[in-house]
């Protein structure tokens, strides 16, 4: 694979024609050219083209210039033809053209030689040539190349800036530069992990399969469409944007990183990412993809590794916690440095997961975490069974997602486990799974109609309270800060409107099924 640049351009230079683009030109063609020196930088950059006779020619060019010349002053003078090719090197002319005819019928030995030393890519034309028609041709596309590439420029800062105005996110934005560029766009921190991607998905994966080799070839040089360029401000660099596989011309993919990474920078400023992190989009990006498992496990498996997440031979620990604990998980994580990445899903909830040694003990680890969470913040934190394989992740944090659903708002929740599990939720658990069953929903509202018809509910709160505490009059009374014979009332409306007898074992279970329901429908 080719290596990697670093960008050292604050701004693109002029699009240019390789050497080998301009012999490749019709107009061109029709003059027979011939390379006789020089063969391997035909690649040069040609900046522009100069018609020149003179031999002391370098001094009027600044370099990247394809020189045309017939060699008229220079016929006979062996000493002036090899001081016209060291005079053009040391210009850095991209080339020179000679037109073959009365002053040199042959290529000229000494200025080939001459030319083969110094590395300059030497032509010449076998057939009577126009020079004027080559300029123009030349000079044209130049024009014509530097115009698209500023057209470029400038449509890619107004689609960026228009989104920036927009409050839109970090991969809105990666997305329009993705559309631009065509190809995989990649976005880094200093440790080469990735922190966002757009393209192609197939396109990205590639990319994403082979990062570790990618990322160490970051500082190398420059091919292959693959364009970097500097994320920072203030003297400092905080991260890198990369074009991969750009094919266009390289000073235009230079001029769009370059202009990408210029709304991103002030994107982060603007605070862009106030709220969360590019990292934290990232993890979030990835575990909400896992959760809805719209996409393969198997095809989210680079984006894992790229963003630093171990991989090879680990245990999986997929949790969810809700809470005020949520914005604590990250330092929580950093202090008993377990790896692994957090993603918000919702507010007050939000996914981790754990990627824990073969060797570790998954539920002594995640309870230690747990504990520590908890006792930071109140939080309830739900796990699903630990995985070593990679594609059982997505179930596990449905499980997860589904077991901290089934303790939301319950009565009992402080006192489950500091890791709730399947097995915690027992019947909670199964009227979540089933809440969106209409046989489910027809059963609560016909139950528990008495209540809901009259919108009572401070009296479905006691219900509530008296049902989740075993039906413990005095736990309950407690609970609601009331009198023994002030609850007693309530619990006699209660069963009056609903018609029901709660000193039945059989009824109250009835009723605590359809309010559990009820209350799983209303989440």
């Amino acid at each position: 694979m080719t290596t990697i640049p670093e960008s050292r351009h604050l701004l693109a230079p002029e699009p240019a024609l390789s050497v080998r683009q301009v012999l490749t030109l019709e107009r061109v063609l029709a003059g027979e050219p011939e390379v006789v020196a020089g063969a391997a930088q035909l690649d040069r950059p040609v900046r522009w083209v100069h018609v020149a006779e003179a031999a002391d020619v370098g001094v009027m060019l600044s370099g990247g210039e394809m020189v045309l010349t017939t060699g008229v002053l220079l016929a006979g003078d062996e000493a002036r033809q090899a001081e016209y090719i060291r005079s053009l090197h040391r210009a850095e002319a991209a080339a020179v053209v000679l037109g073959l005819g009365r002053a040199f019928p042959a290529p000229p030995e000494v200025m080939r030689r001459a030319a083969e030393r110094c590395g300059l890519p030497m032509v010449v034309l076998h057939r009577p040539f126009p020079f004027a028609e080559l300029t123009e041709e030349v000079q044209s596309r130049l024009v014509r190349r530097k115009y698209a590439a500023i057209s470029l420029s400038e449509a890619v800062r107004t689609a960026l800036t228009g989104l920036i105005t927009a409050g839109a996110p970090l991969q809105r934005l990666l997305d329009e530069i993705a559309r631009h560029s065509g190809c995989p766009v990649v976005v880094t921190n200093l440790a080469h992990r990735v922190l966002g991607t757009a393209g192609e998905r197939s396109a990205v994966d590639d990319v994403l399969r082979d990062w570790e080799r990618i990322a160490r070839q970051a500082g190398g040089g420059c091919g292959d469409g693959w364009i970097p360029a500097e994320l920072g401000g203030r003297g400092e660099r905080w991260g890198r944007l990369l074009l991969c596989g750009y094919r266009g011309d390289a000073a235009s993919g230079r001029l769009l990183a370059d202009r990408a990474a210029e709304a991103l920078v002030l994107h982060r400023m603007l605070g862009g990412a106030a709220a969360h992190s590019w990292e934290e989009q990232s993890a979030q990006s990835l575990l909400t993809d896992l959760v809805s498992g719209v996409v393969p496990a198997r095809q989210l498996l680079p984006r894992a590794r790229a963003a630093g997440l171990p991989v090879n031979r680990r245990t999986f620990v997929p949790l969810v916690v809700q809470g005020r604990g949520t914005d604590r998980l990250d330092p929580v994580l950093r202090l008993l440095g377990l790896p692994g990445i957090v993603a918000e899903l919702a507010d007050g909830t939000a996914a981790v997961l754990l990627s824990l040694a073969r060797d570790q003990d998954a539920d002594a680890l995640t309870a230690h975490f747990a504990t520590r969470l908890r006792s930071r913040a109140p939080a309830v934190v739900a796990a699903a069974a630990a995985r070593t394989a990679w594609e059982d992740v997505p179930a596990g944090l449905r499980e997860a997602r589904h077991v901290a659903d089934a303790v939301a708002g319950s009565p009992a929740a402080l006192d489950l486990p500091a890791v709730v599990r399947l097995k915690d939720v027992h019947l909670r658990g199964l009227i979540r799974l089933l809440r969106d069953d209409p046989q489910v929903q027809s059963f609560a509202e016909r139950e528990l109609d008495g209540l809901l018809r009259d919108a009572e509910p401070e009296l479905l709160n006691v219900l509530r309270t008296y049902l989740a505490t075993g039906r413990n009059k005095s736990r309950t009374a407690q609970l609601h800060h009331v009198s023994r014979p002030a609850l007693y009332r309530r619990l006699e409306a209660i069963q009056t409107r609903l018609g029901v007898d709660l000193d039945d074992f059989e009824q109250a279970a009835s009723v605590h099924i359809a309010l559990l329901a009820h209350d799983a429908q209303q989440a």
